[in-house]
């Protein structure tokens, strides 16, 4: 898909998080982060259970057809690099439905065999 990532990294999907969808591993847990919300936005659940971390993982996830996420806002990052084992990544994710609302979350990964995992939001 030649077509802007919907993670508004500036790359297009192909060269951004579709390489990640299609298994391979995030370099940092911001690039995780980023490819997790591409998923929200494809509605890609298979994704975004395979990138959860299986001690917080929940057994199925069903997303809101009704929902479109469309912006994505990176507010900070703490660790999370390649060779970090844990990171934190603040953002902001918009989207429409019956009504336009956003998504305030601190969210923790870790890192465990290389591969990045969401682990759970902090909470607020």
């Amino acid at each position: 898909m030649t077509t802007r990532c919907h993670c508004l990294s500036g790359e297009t999907y192909d060269a951004c998080c579709g390489p990640l969808h299609r298994g391979a591993p995030a370099p940092t847990a911001e690039r995780l982060m980023r490819s997790r919300f591409s998923a929200f936005a494809l509605g890609d659940a298979a994704y975004l259970l395979r990138s959860w971390h299986p001690s917080t993982r929940p057994t199925e996830l069903t997303l809101d057809p009704g929902l479109r996420w469309y912006r994505l806002d990176v507010q900070r990052t703490e660790r999370g690099g390649p060779f970090d084992t844990d990171g934190v990544v603040e953002f902001v994710a918009h989207y429409k439905g019956d009504e336009r609302g956003s998504l305030h979350e601190t969210s923790r990964f870790v890192r465990e065999g290389g591969e990045w995992f969401y682990l759970d939001a902090l909470e607020r």
